[in-house]
């Protein structure tokens, strides 16, 4: 079993780069959103645009990401998953500075984390997008498809997440947990997928289902 989870709204309580442009960027921020959400750019090129309007140094990011909380059990779930040897992997068309923040002020063990790469340039803040893909459906600056395309199919994909960033790697999953939009996609388009509301309940359907299948007998001859 690989389980790939979103960042934001889905292990953050808020979306955190939302969250730090309203209090430390340009309010040129949201004119790039709109411009995204009527599909006059792509999400990518929104993400690096709104990053470079940052006019804040690290101490004050890192003041504004203290806010930031986790959601209800999430801290349990990865306790568990490490536990139980299971591969867990943040995937989010984020900010990588800011969730490791986020995820190390809460003392939560390190985890892959696959983002966009904060740097400071002369300039001031940006983005690294190295995980873009040339035709991605969804325009990310990283294309949550590609990266779960990457790992060895052997074993079941669960995909855990809440928006938009989403929608296109969920078809792929085959366990979903979706909630907000996510959840509304999912409805709509008659996909099999677990509501939740927090980590708790994702972790008991997990259990429930792994209990579930039938346990290979070992060959004796």
């Amino acid at each position: 079993m690989r389980i790939f989870c979103d960042f934001d709204g889905t292990i953050s309580t808020r979306d955190t780069t939302d969250f730090v442009l309203s209090r430390l960027a340009n309010q040129a921020w949201e004119h790039l959103e709109a411009q995204w959400l009527d599909g006059e750019i792509t999400a990518a090129a929104c993400m690096r645009g709104q990053i470079r309007l940052i006019e804040a140094d690290d101490q004050a990011i890192d003041a504004v990401l203290g806010e930031v909380e986790l959601a209800e059990g999430f801290e349990q779930f990865v306790d568990w998953c490490q536990r139980e040897a299971l591969a867990l992997v943040v995937v989010s068309d984020g900010v990588d500075r800011f969730i490791q923040r986020i995820l190390a002020r809460h003392d939560v063990p390190p985890l892959p984390i696959i983002s966009n790469m904060f740097v400071r340039t002369q300039s001031g803040p940006d983005l690294i997008q190295n995980r873009k893909v040339a035709g991605c459906a969804a325009g990310l600056g990283v294309c949550k498809c590609a990266v779960t395309a990457d790992t060895e199919a052997s074993s079941p994909m669960v995909y855990i997440g809440d928006g938009r960033s989403d929608y296109c790697v969920a078809a792929r999953a085959d366990i979903l947990f979706a909630r907000d939009s996510l959840a509304d996609y999912a409805r709509s388009r008659a996909m099999p997928h677990h509501l939740f509301t927090d980590f708790h309940q994702i972790q008991s359907t997990l259990e429930a289902l792994r209990s579930a299948q039938p346990r290979r007998v070992p060959n004796r001859f």
